[in-house]
């Protein structure tokens, strides 16, 4: 094979590599996006989202340390070895009739090994009030991963109905563009004939300045929206979002009493106050442990010696020995640190029991202004719905007016603007209608997927 053969062999197999790198990519950004619907937005935020990601670690972590807790019951066994060189070892001589040589008392080398157990038997009900607040601690952060949950599907939803309002508003926008221009063009033919002032031209002009200016802001918006729509659910901003739309509702029908019952027997945060405030009482009892003595059972076994396998040896008088005891103590004078322990815990639980009460409030304070959102967004859709097809119809007759003379470009102008105003305020009440419904529902402490 030539140079030059070879050569424009390995030309085509760097281009045929290539065009397999590059195949797959090309096939991906021809597929259409998919299409998700609210419960698919929900799901993928649920499993993407960070903050349920570390309140499930959170509960993890409650477990591990209730789990520690557990073990302060049992006793703790320990081993230690030692090992000490004296500068010389200690004898004594015996005296009287027959004395012989002197002895070792203690030799120069000793080594002892000790294992031992300490078994607590009461420390004034520090082990059961730890082990209570560990468990309740258990229950609020699990707890706490479904109030995380929660607050993670209302932001789903709200990205959602944004991402769904902002698409019909810019399709509002679209739409009067096209209708001023379409104005602006018989305004045109007339002047150039003749049949109207130049001002009913300057007017369409301008009209139409406008309608683009408004058509631009509503495609950031759209863009914006659909950002955040990405953000929530970790995927790239420049994710293309396909949606599937909901222009059907269904009217709530429930009370405002019945919202605030149902907020007071469902909402996640009124029990975690509550298990804060529990947890506040046993820190108290845990604090005054030190009024109270503590007792122990400890027991060693030890071996000693005169080298480094602790059998025994010359001047070791026992070389196997083993002991156990019981210990109480207690410190009974301490200058009131125990007393103004207590007394910080006692203001610790006035602190849970007001934030407790403060939730009380806010809760309540939610539930009534979702409610009063709903209702004026839903009062809202019924008003304008019935004006959608008065301002389309208004908006033709001024059309035909203008057409015969008898109508003058500013007639048009403000039938349009008046369309468009009708149709935003009919989008806006719609999905601000179903955004503050699925606040109202997360007041109330309901997860309803609609």
């Amino acid at each position: 094979m030539t140079m030059k053969n070879r050569a424009l062999r390995n030309l085509f197999l760097y281009w045929l590599s290539g065009l397999t790198l590059l195949m797959p990519a090309v096939l991906a950004a021809g597929d259409p996006p998919e299409v998700l619907s609210l419960n698919d937005t929900v799901k993928i935020a649920l499993d993407a989202n960070l903050n349920l990601k570390q309140s499930q670690e959170e509960v993890k972590a409650a477990e591990q340390n209730r789990r520690a807790s557990v073990t302060q019951f049992f006793p703790t066994l320990s081993a230690s070895y030692d090992y000490v060189h004296r500068n010389k070892e200690q004898t004594q001589e015996l005296t009287g009739i027959g004395a012989g040589p002197p002895f070792v008392v203690r030799p120069d080398d000793e080594y002892t090994f000790v294992t031992s157990f300490n078994q607590p038997i009461f420390r004034g009900f520090s082990l059961i009030n730890q082990y209570r607040i560990a468990d309740l601690g258990l229950d609020a952060a699990e707890f706490g991963a479904k109030i995380t949950r929660q607050d993670v599907i209302l932001d789903a939803k709200n990205a959602f109905y944004s991402v769904l309002k902002t698409l019909k508003l810019l399709e509002v926008a679209k739409q009067r563009v096209n209708q001023i221009a379409a104005q602006k063009e018989v305004a045109e033919n007339f002047y150039e004939v003749g049949m109207s002032p130049l001002n009913d031209l300057l007017e369409s002009q301008a009209s139409l300045a406008n309608a683009r200016q408004a058509h631009i802001a509503a495609l950031n918006d759209l863009a914006i929206a659909k950002s955040q729509f990405n953000t929530l659910l970790r995927r790239r901003v420049n994710t293309p979002v396909e949606l599937q739309d909901i222009l059907d509702y269904s009217p709530f029908v429930h009370d405002f009493q019945y919202c605030l019952e149902s907020a007071s027997n469902n909402r996640l945060e009124i029990t975690v106050a509550n298990l804060d405030v529990e947890i506040a009482e046993k820190e108290i009892s845990l604090a005054k442990k030190d009024y109270m003595p503590s007792v122990n059972l400890r027991g060693e076994y030890v071996r000693s010696g005169d080298d480094w396998e602790v059998g025994g040896g010359e001047g070791i008088s026992d070389a196997r020995r083993w002991n156990i005891r019981a210990t109480a103590e207690w410190d009974f004078w301490e200058w009131g640190r125990t007393h103004f322990g207590v007394r910080e815990k006692l203001h610790r639980l006035s602190q849970a029991q007001y934030r407790r009460e403060q939730i009380l409030d806010n809760i309540e304070l939610e539930v009534k202004t979702a409610y009063l959102r709903t209702r004026e967004s839903e009062k809202n859709i019924i008003t304008v719905e019935k004006a959608i097809e008065q301002a389309k119809e208004n908006f033709r007759i001024n059309q035909e007016r203008f057409k015969e003379q008898v109508a003058t470009t500013t007639d048009v102008l403000d039938a349009q603007t008046l369309l468009s105003d009708t149709l935003t305020n009919y989008f806006n009440a719609l999905y601000d209608f179903k955004i503050s419904k699925a606040t109202l529902y997360r007041a109330m402490g309901q997860e309803v997927m609609e």
